[in-house]
């Protein structure tokens, strides 16, 4: 999937000292050497508040913390005090009121541990490691895949008649033996016919009372009458149905060794015959990727595309299609390379068809083969189809839209490579319609394409840019559905991976940290991390403006929510949140500035009013 990029800048100040006593983060910046003269205050923050400076004055900053005084911080973190709260009514540092609970949840004790320092520092090869990871598992679970599952669309592959007698007059079930194997043509074909209309009812067919008495090597061997065609198709509708049902019953069907004799239907001189054949081998091959090899292994794939002719009825070329699409289906295993290949010429010629069933089922086939891997992403791109499958994006019917959105979107998740194709195909002029549409799924569906825009090189995250689309991306972000939420966010918090300084400056300015920290109080853990890695990002590439970053987050609450997160049960992203506050709300790395340093009062002790000297910078990194 996508590399990605680490990127280490320092950190900067901006305070408003307005706030002096509100936060940490807010309080005057001291110089250290002058405060160390007052006590022993080795490893002192510098944006201690004055309350706080005095405290551990007395207390001595480098000595341990008494037992009693760690029992207090535990017992207030079991009742549910935020650690910002218990470090204020102690009068302690938030770093050591975290580390106490920290090894409290780690190891159930209170003592200190040697040798337990910060979390480790990820390198690029780990981060890329991570990325692949992330957009894997959600290609392979966050998006529902529309499938054509062939207990889902019976009403495309069991073929119904209205019932002519019920179920109560007919005798099929004692009688069927004897008339189905009758040396009488028409008795026969009336049992076969009677046991069609039985599976053919809507509700709750008897197909294993029949497969009980015996029915499928008799309809199997009807197959075989060339001489009497009626007698066939009856005997294909029959077993269609049946293969229409629950695994077993496709199981059975394939059992009876039906699958070559229809295989061989498939040169009957009869149009219906054949069609049925086509049908049945249709519910076969859907049931999933065992039946679809085996069938394959006995050649399907060469006559049943010599049926995609000018001259083929629209209703034999729908079912033609949507056999195709069941060959396309299933990607564990994908079926052979060589198939995919037969397969794929086919298509291109498909993609022009005016019948809307035929386009949907088309590009849904494109959908499933690129949803493969890289390598048969790559046969996809080869065949040429990818400038005729984009403009489908604007298509009037939202089925046809749909297929060719999870078509393209599954090409974007293999190379940079093969993302700049479908770039190279004005594809991003779609999609402003696309993130304005009526329907939540194209929506989201959107959003989560360009989050994998948003996570290639940094020419196609300018794409994106010059497109205009991060507004709208933004504006899901904050007003979209939470799956589309969710996307958004995997896109803010790539394109702070891969972008460069000026990109991810721009994305700030476009307002997106308010509506992004408020996805922190999300109960889904993956959404919370990805949101947090993304606000890191964004402070560590601000570089020196670090600190109107930091204030920013503040204004829109997101340090509370960040804060709050220090007592998550998710070890990586409790972590995460106190390494950001740690680091960019302590004053920790913020540069000394000397005329901010508070001035001492004849009475030994500072005056913490705010100066006059400091000025408010515009934001830009």
């Amino acid at each position: 999937m996508r590399a990605t990029h680490s990127k280490k800048v320092g950190t900067g100040s901006n305070k408003r000292p307005e706030k002096l006593n509100v936060h940490i983060r807010n309080s005057w910046r001291t110089n250290l050497q002058l405060i160390r003269s007052i006590g022993n205050m080795i490893g002192y923050k510098k944006s201690l508040s004055e309350w706080q400076c005095l405290s551990e004055v007395k207390m001595g900053r480098g000595s341990p913390i008494p037992p009693m005084l760690r029992r207090k911080i535990v017992e207030q973190y079991q009742k549910g005090v935020s650690q910002r709260k218990i470090a204020k009514s102690l009068k302690l540092s938030s770093s050591t009121v975290h580390n106490i609970i920290q090894r409290f949840r780690e190891s159930g004790t209170i003592s200190v541990r040697k040798g337990q320092g910060r979390k480790t520092i990820l390198n690029a090869r780990d981060l890329r490691a991570l990325r692949r990871h992330c957009i894997t598992y959600r290609n392979a679970t966050v998006m529902e895949i529309t499938t054509w599952n062939k207990r889902d669309e019976h009403l495309l592959k069991k073929r119904n008649v209205p019932q002519e007698e019920s179920l109560e007059d007919s005798d099929a079930d004692s009688d069927f033996k004897g008339n189905a194997t009758s040396d009488n043509a028409v008795v026969q074909l009336s049992a076969v016919q009677a046991a069609r209309k039985l599976l053919s009812s809507d509700r709750n067919p008897p197909i294993d009372d029949l497969i009980k008495c015996g029915i499928l090597p008799i309809l199997v061997k009807c197959l075989e009458r060339d001489d009497n065609p009626s007698l066939q198709f009856e005997a294909a509708w029959a077993l269609t149905n049946i293969a229409s049902g629950t695994s077993a019953q496709t199981q059975a069907v394939v059992k009876s060794n039906a699958v070559p004799l229809f295989l061989r239907l498939l040169q009957s001189p009869h149009q219906n015959v054949c069609e049925q054949a086509v049908w049945a081998l249709g519910n076969i091959i859907g049931d999933g990727p065992q039946c679809r090899d085996y069938v394959i292994s006995l050649g399907v794939v060469k006559p049943l595309l010599s049926f995609i002719n000018p001259s083929i009825p629209i209703t034999f070329l729908r079912n033609v299609t949507w056999v195709i699409v069941n060959l396309c289906r299933n990607k564990d295993p994908p079926p052979p390379m060589e198939t995919v290949q037969e397969i794929l010429p086919a298509l291109c010629v498909l993609i022009y068809h005016t019948d809307i069933n035929i386009l949907v089922d088309t590009v849904w086939a494109l959908s499933y083969l690129t949803d493969g891997g890289n390598e048969q992403i790559q046969m996809v791109i080869d065949s040429g189809v990818v400038p005729f499958l984009v403009p489908l994006l604007s298509h009037q019917e939202v089925k046809v839209q749909t297929a060719a959105l999870r078509a393209v979107g599954n090409i974007v998740t293999g190379t940079d490579e093969q993302t700049q194709v479908v770039l190279n195909c004005d594809v991003l002029s779609h999609f402003a319609n696309l993130l304005t549409h009526p329907k939540e799924k194209i929506n989201k569906e959107a959003v989560w394409f360009l989050s994998n825009i948003t996570a290639g090189n940094q020419q196609q995250v300018q794409a994106v840019i010059d497109a205009g689309l991060i507004p709208m991306i933004i504006h899901q972000l904050a007003k979209g559905d939470f799956g589309t939420q969710k996307e958004a966010a995997w896109a803010i918090s790539n394109l702070t991976i891969s972008g460069r300084k000026d990109q991810v400056e721009y994305l700030v300015q476009q307002n997106v940290i308010p509506p992004f920290c408020n996805l922190l109080s999300v109960k889904d853990s993956q959404v919370v991390q990805v949101v947090l890695d993304g606000l890191k990002n964004i402070l560590i590439m601000a570089g020196e403006e670090a600190s109107t970053i930091a204030e920013i987050i503040e204004e829109c609450g997101g340090l509370e929510k960040i804060e709050n997160l220090q007592q998550h049960e998710n070890e990586d992203i409790y972590k995460l949140a106190f390494e950001i506050i740690d680091q960019y709300f302590s004053g920790d790395d913020i540069d000394e500035d000397p005329t901010l340093i508070p001035e001492a009062t004849q009475g030994g002790t500072f005056n913490f009013d705010p100066s006059s000297n400091l000025q408010t910078k515009e934001f830009k990194f």
